[in-house]
């Protein structure tokens, strides 16, 4: 039992030397500052948004789009309605010729329901085959970009000389407890997003505020290879431009070119989500993205083992589990505070404690169905 006890505090340790790693990371990538005044825009982009069953969002999304501080004429929307069932394409129809060239595209024309499992990485796939921009930017129908959005990612764009941009999403408008641990695992997520892109050590993204140079999507092949999961339109091909240009991908570290969206209102729908991101995880080429989800997966079993290990065992389980949940608590305490602090969002730390016993149980259990589940449930379609 010793040695099952040194595993469990060995695993916990290497956890919090994985934080600190990630935050040493995120402190030395630079804050991306403001476009200078009088920055004119060379960059054509075009944004796109597949969208399904997206009628209480798409709206706000558009509006907030429509309302960018950029060139109207640089930038086009390209919206996806896939296969909706409600009138998310009337919706959008009434946003067309308000200053912005926006396109409709029917993924039913392309895609019958039922053939296909990759219905976001179709409905990309053929918007981009319509897309006039150099640059592609892709954000989510559920997301409200912040004014400047589409200026930070092209200064930063023709600044730097990358290729894949990342950046930052956030959750807001949380109710409860449940949700406020949403935004606090996100907040966390984003710092490892940025941390790992800087050091170059596991490169992550999120599909709700992401840009591409086109000409490189199809240099790397698309979505070919990837296109058997219904998930991985970001991570998966981030991985592979990062095989083609290790050095040219990058990530805007600034809060005011996030992204906005909300957390999931029920548990339901959150287990759904965190599934649908899991059952990619299996399809990662990188061996540093495959051990860090592992040690953070150990470990969080770990404390959930040692917790149950302690009916039967005794209090020397439950000394190792409350040691466990100690050095996570620090680890994370100090992680999460750069989070909140980066975001605006102190606020969020008072619900710390709870959070850190969800992620714990939450952790364990989603990652083990990521990786047995083979169908789920999104958007009213069943899926893999």
């Amino acid at each position: 039992m010793l040695l099952y006890i040194s595993i469990l505090i060995s695993l916990s340790l290497l956890y919090a030397l994985v934080i600190a790693l990630y935050i040493q990371a995120w402190k030395t990538l630079p804050t991306y500052r403001v476009p200078p005044t009088g920055y004119i825009a060379q960059t054509r982009i075009s944004i796109l948004i597949p969208a399904r069953n997206e009628a209480d969002h798409i709206l706000e999304c558009l509006d907030a789009i429509l309302s960018q501080n950029y060139p109207s004429n640089f930038f086009e929307i390209l919206v996806i309605d896939d296969h909706s069932e409600d009138n998310t394409a009337t919706l959008i129809q009434s946003r067309m010729n308000q200053g912005c060239a926006i396109q409709l595209i029917s993924l039913a024309t392309y895609c019958v329901e039922g053939e296909s499992y990759s219905y976001k990485k179709k409905a990309i796939e053929t918007a981009l085959n319509y897309a006039k921009g150099e640059l592609i930017v892709t954000t989510d129908a559920d997301c409200i970009p912040p004014p400047n959005w589409l200026n930070y990612i092209a200064h930063y764009y023709e600044q730097s000389g990358k290729v894949f941009i990342a950046a930052p999403v956030n959750f807001y408008g949380e109710q409860n407890v449940f949700q406020a641990f949403q935004v606090l695992d996100f907040m966390g997520m984003m710092l490892v997003t940025g941390a790992g892109i800087h050091w170059r050590f596991a490169n992550m993204c999120n599909g709700a505020n992401l840009a591409y140079r086109k000409s490189v999507f199809y240099e790397v092949g698309g979505f070919g290879g990837i296109d058997h999961l219904a998930s991985g339109d970001d991570v998966l091909l981030l991985q592979k431009v990062a095989k083609k240009y290790p050095n040219r991908i990058g990530f805007i570290k600034s809060p005011d070119v996030a992204v906005r969206t909300h957390p999931q209102r029920k548990l339901a729908g959150f287990v759904q989500q965190r599934i649908r991101w899991a059952t990619k995880s299996g399809a990662y080429e990188e061996w540093q993205m495959q051990a860090v989800l592992l040690i953070v997966w150990l470990t969080c079993l770990g404390c959930l083992t040692s917790l149950v290990s302690s009916i039967f065992l005794g209090w020397s389980m439950l000394w190792t589990c409350l040691i466990q949940l100690g050095i996570k608590a620090i680890a994370d305490f100090f992680f999460l505070r750069i989070a909140t602090h980066f975001f605006r969002r102190q606020d969020l730390m008072t619900y710390f404690l709870p959070a850190l016993f969800m992620h714990v149980l939450y952790i364990s259990i989603i990652g083990l169905m990521g990786n047995l589940v083979k169908q789920y449930r999104w958007k009213g379609r069943r899926v893999r």
